[in-house]
Parts: C-alpha cells; structure tokens; sequence
C-alpha cells in the first residue's frame, strides 16, 4: 500500500535551503518507495528562509524588490513578499536576514552593523498599501536594538547635542533622546514578530551575551553592548513619556525581547506582537490539514540540539504530527540530542562519514537519508 507523506524541513543553514532539502529527501524516498505520494512543506522559523517558505506554499505569492541600505551601509538589493488572504487581506512578509542579515558583511562588525534596511524594507511594504505585516526576524547581524528600523520608520534618535546618533550599538552609547512621534503608525491588522528566540534584552541571558559572540564580539565588547541597550532601553522608556503613549514602553525583561539583537524590543516598541516563528509559518502554509491527511511525516534541520526543543521547526513539525497521531521522523546534519517521540532518525554527519562530508554534499547526504527513512518507516 502507497503512503503520503509530508517532507516539512526546515534549511540546513548554510549548506541548503528548507526547499531544497525536501526535494532531496523527496527524491531519495521516491528511489526506494516510488509509489509514495510525496508532499513538500518547506517550513521556517522566522530567520532566513522564511519567506522562502511561505512563497513556495502560495502559488500566487508576489516577491516586492526594493534596494534597502545594508548593515554595513552599503546597498543591498532585497524583496518583501506580497501575499492575499482568504478574506482578501493583504499580508506583507519582511525578512530581517535578507535585508539586514549577518550573511551580508565580511567581517563582521558586531558595534556598527545596524538594521536601517530592515525598516525600510518595512516602510517599502507600508507604502504598498499592506493590511498586516509579518516580520521574520531571525538571522541578524546587529545588536542595535532594533533602533536602527525604527528609525527608518520616523523615530529621532539624537545625543546630547541633539545630532543623530551613529547607527549600531556603538551609537546606543551615545544615545540622548528618541523621538517617537514621527514614527509611522502600524498597519491596520497590526504586525506580527516571527521568532524562535525567548531572549530578554539584557543580562547573562540578553542580547549582547548570548549572540553577541556570534556576531563578531570579543570578551571586552559583550558587557558594552549590553551597558549600551541597556542605555537604549532607559532612553526609549522616556520617549514613551515624552510622546504621550498610549501604553508604557516594552519590558526588557519580556521573552523574546533579545531577539535580532534586540530587534524584537525595537519591534515590541513600535507596536508589534510577538510569536513563534515557527508557529505562525505552520499556520500560514496549511501544515496541519497536510498532515492530518499523512502517514508519515519527515523534518528536519541543520543540527538537532537542546535548543531545538525551543520553537523549533522540528519540535513544532513533531508536535503537530503526534498531535494528528501521524509518525514523524527526524533527519539532520548532526543530531546532539536525545531524539525522543521520533519514529526515526538520521545523521547526515553519521551517512556520510564525517560533519565535513556532510556539509560538502548537502543534497546528496539528504537524498540518501530519505531513501534510508523509506525503508525504515513503517507502511500503513
């Protein structure tokens, strides 16, 4: 008897896209079990891939170019995705990564990388008319607060002497004042934050210390960083009071709020909801009804860990499929953690050999393992 089966991956960050890897396990299992029926569901998180993701479940989607300033100033040519409701809303779909994103600069440049090019892709999708905007924030290569799209939605953010503070974290020491009342207002159904991240802005588990490092700081740069959002977040407190708002201004201490950088405080300051990320990209492509009518179902991600339990695309993808009491299975490059209520599971780095391998020949290694996983998982 045939199976259907649902192939819900998310990227191999770095070595292959969410896309891309199910059509590699798909084409692997179709070797071994060629009468399956094969269902891809490219998922996402809210960092790089996201709009990938919600492109390829939408045939009518519509990719928006717009030239935004990249983190390091240069020009960087990006899109927002176009997307049309059931109802006839018009959802607009912002990806920090691609306008903003760490894999835009070389070096890195952890105190003056910045996130002016994330609102003004942003703005691009207001200007266009959006009812709603959801906002993938993942892949940052700043820790600026998010001040630097808030700015780029018309905040002020000026020193003692009343001159613009220089973008990035460097200039959230030197920050004096921010205006908030030119700051474009939200769209009508609101916006939503994407994001797999439950940070708080600041402290030992903050912004600066936990990513920090990963975006080019050393030892002596973490705790200024964090003394400057710290700044930020005081500054921004008193641009709420000063523009008469209609609520108090974002906890630091809020989930989430260390996101990008400090991106997700920026964004909770503006107005927006935050969500899971991965959640909300579930929700978004119909991966529930999928796998409702599923007999298995494979995901997976470049390496499974303890923060995969975290909103992750494969806790998220598992827990919807048990949920329907459809088996699922795990592939990834490295599995580092017990992969417990999987039906299955597989390494890439064990197929191939070695994580080098793995990672050389992405497509093949995840061919491989869904032609593995055909023959493991059971036939209804």
């Amino acid at each position: 008897m045939s199976r259907r089966v649902v192939l819900a991956p998310d990227s191999f960050k770095g070595t292959a896209t969410a896309a891309d890897a199910a059509s590699a396990l798909a084409a692997g299992w179709a070797r071994t079990a060629p009468g399956d029926e094969l269902v891809a569901r490219p998922m996402a998180d809210g960092g790089e891939g996201t709009i990938d993701a919600l492109a390829a479940a939408d045939p009518d989607a519509e990719r928006m170019p717009v030239r935004v300033t990249g983190p390091d100033g240069r020009p960087v040519d990006t899109s927002w995705l176009r997307l049309t409701g059931a109802d006839g809303e018009r959802l607009g779909v912002v990806e920090l990564a691609s306008a903003s994103g760490i894999t835009l600069l070389d070096p890195l440049q952890p105190l003056d990388a910045h996130t002016i090019g994330f609102g003004e892709a942003i703005a691009a999708a207001l200007d266009a008319g959006v009812d709603r905007l959801l906002l993938a924030i993942g892949g940052s290569s700043s820790t600026d607060g998010g001040l630097g799209a808030l700015t780029a939605l018309g905040a002020r953010a000026t020193d003692a002497s009343g001159r613009p503070v220089r973008p990035g974290n460097r200039g959230l020491g030197d920050l004096h004042r921010v205006d908030l009342t030119g700051l474009r207002p939200l769209p009508p159904g609101g916006a939503v934050v994407l994001s797999d991240v439950t940070n708080p802005l600041l402290g030992a588990d903050g912004a600066a210390a936990v990513f920090g490092p990963q975006k080019g700081a050393d030892e002596a740069q973490v705790p200024l960083m964090d003394a400057h959002l710290a700044r930020f977040a005081a500054v921004l407190r008193r641009g709420f009071e000063a523009a008469d708002a209609p609520g108090p201004a974002p906890d630091p201490a809020t989930p989430g709020a260390g996101a990008a950088g400090g991106t997700g405080y920026g964004l909770l300051a503006w107005g927006a909801t935050a969500v899971s990320g991965a959640a909300a990209v579930a929700e978004a492509i119909g991966l529930a009804a999928a796998i409702d009518r599923a007999d298995v179902v494979v995901t997976g991600e470049g390496k499974f860990d303890g923060q995969s339990e975290a909103g992750k695309v494969p806790s998220e993808v598992r827990a919807t499929a048990l949920a329907s009491g459809v088996p699922v299975a795990l592939v990834a490059g490295v599995i580092a953690a017990e992969a417990g209520d999987f039906a299955a599971s597989v390494s890439l780095a064990d197929l191939a050999g070695s994580p080098g391998e793995a990672m050389a020949r992405p497509l093949a290694w995840l061919e491989e393992a869904g032609a593995r996983l055909a023959a493991l998982l059971p036939t209804p």
